[in-house]
């Protein structure tokens, strides 16, 4: 009466804030569950033109010195202490690493690490299409503030558009 549900490929999207790990549990337990492999997704985000609006409040310079700090407060929060200068792919190999001893318990595999550069929505999407994925797993909010206003809820988005099915994990405030 009821189709089968199977589970193969997850597609997990992380922002590198310290809140998306939550979500990056439910994915494990999926993962663990269904047998299933997981592909872990950041995307640097590179569209000037979504930022329009707040380089007329505080310039170019500042809004990449307001980029860095936030992108050197998610790698600090993602592996708990802050590193200089240490590449994306090393911080995400390092969270699997260690959450493979954390979820020994919950044995999953992960088929790679993927960092995209663009629009999150859109690279969210492709890559659960391109890797042929069977759900997408992501906080229901992520970096919070002006730059949720600025571009709208990304979780809100990929649901919206997705032709995969999408797990929401809502997030705690921060």
């Amino acid at each position: 009466m009821f189709p089968e549900v199977k589970i193969k490929k997850i597609l997990y999207a992380t922002d590198l804030s310290e809140y998306a790990r939550k979500a990056f549990a439910y994915a494990v337990s999926l993962a663990s569950k269904y047998d299933a492999s997981i592909t872990i997704l950041h995307t640097i985000i590179d569209a000037p033109n979504i930022y329009s609006s707040a380089l007329g409040y505080v310039g170019k310079e500042k809004w990449e010195e307001i980029k860095n700090e936030h992108m050197e407060e998610a790698r600090g929060a993602l592996i708990g202490k802050k590193r200089e200068n240490v590449p994306i792919r090393e911080i995400l190999t390092h969270f699997y690493e260690n959450a493979k001893q954390k979820f020994e318990d919950q044995p999953f595999m992960m088929d790679e690490i993927v960092i995209t550069k663009g629009n999150p929505v859109e690279e969210i999407l492709r890559q659960s299409e391109e890797r042929n994925c069977d759900l997408i797993v992501m906080g229901s909010h992520g970096h919070g503030g002006i730059l949720d206003a600025m571009i709208g809820s990304i979780s809100q988005k990929v649901l919206r558009r997705s032709k995969k099915s999408v797990f929401l994990v809502r997030l705690p405030e921060k």
